[in-house]
């Protein structure tokens, strides 16, 4: 168990709204990713308390970097952004408005919400 070392309320959060995102069920993202979805309710209610293989899981699936859903350890950290090149530019952009200490969490929802939208409508489909 990775308890303490995990922001448990974060990774649930990201892990609904990816679900919503694309339209699947508990029931579907556990067969797809192979954690039975009684666990990802209690993950998605920040109740849930994951061990270590079904964090790596989730964070394979959210295409992030473990980090995104680990606390700050010390101070040193504070405002660091870890990220796949990879990864979306909508979910890096979030990670670094969640992480500006001039914006309130509001704020950086609304940004990150406002860029999501503009970014799907003015980027090339592939």
């Amino acid at each position: 168990m990775v308890e303490g070392f995990v922001d448990l309320k974060e990774l649930g959060k990201r892990v609904k709204e990816q679900r919503e995102r694309q339209g699947l069920s508990l029931r579907d993202l556990a067969s797809q990713i192979g954690i039975s979805a009684s666990t990802l309710s209690r993950i998605e209610k920040g109740t849930g308390k994951p061990d270590a293989d079904n964090i790596a899981k989730l964070a394979s699936w959210l295409n992030i970097p473990v980090d995104r859903v680990m606390q700050k350890a010390s101070s040193n950290d504070e405002g660091l952004v870890v990220y796949y090149l990879q990864e979306p530019v909508p979910e890096i952009v979030e990670a670094h408005l969640r992480a500006d200490k001039n914006l309130t969490p509001e704020a950086a929802k609304a940004l990150s919400e406002l860029f999501r939208v503009a970014y799907q409508q003015f980027s090339k489909k592939k």
